[in-house]
């Protein structure tokens, strides 16, 4: 079940949003669009974006400037991205998307199946970890306020040491 965390397509040709969507929009996910490296930057520090589709070469913002801007905001470090590219093998490109922490640099015309591949995997993967942190985050608060509840009914000294005392059941039976 696909969560509320959408998946943001970035490119400034019309055609491929639309190429990208039809390959992505299987898979059931919330997809949305940009047309701009700037206007990617503003949807993701919105919030709820769980994956990034970015073309490298648009005007203005490229997607290696969104992605070095991303790792620098704790919000947004850690949103996994595939880089998009029509220009070829480029190793200084491959070397630079890496460098910046890029899941995959892809190179266009795009495979539906094997992006959806990708896009599930790293999806489903940033979801999972979403999950872990809240519940990590709902176990130290449950942990606080039990450790809060102890101090203030003076138990947090009383048994330590202690051992607590067995008990069988015999003397109820009796």
């Amino acid at each position: 079940m696909p969560s509320e965390a959408k998946i943001l397509i970035v490119d400034d040709h019309e055609d491929t949003l639309y190429a990208l969507e039809s390959a992505l929009a299987p898979l059931g996910y919330r997809l949305t669009r940009a047309t701009s490296g700037d206007a990617a930057l503003k949807e993701v520090l919105r919030g709820q974006v769980g994956l990034l589709l970015l073309d490298v070469r648009m005007p203005g913002v490229s997607g290696l400037d969104v992605v070095h801007y991303m790792r620098g905001v704790e919000q947004t470090q850690h949103i996994p991205v595939i880089l998009l590219t029509g220009f070829g093998p480029d190793a200084e490109l491959t070397s630079a998307a890496f460098r910046l922490g890029v899941a995959d640099l892809v190179m266009k015309p795009i495979d539906p199946w094997a992006l959806r591949t990708k896009v599930r995997y790293l999806y489903d993967a940033h979801e999972r970890s979403h999950a872990l942190e809240r519940e990590v985050r709902d176990l130290r608060a449950r942990l606080k306020d039990h450790e809060e509840l102890k101090s203030a009914n003076g138990d947090d000294h009383r048994d330590k040491g202690r051992v607590p005392a067995q008990h069988d059941g015999a003397k109820d039976r009796a």
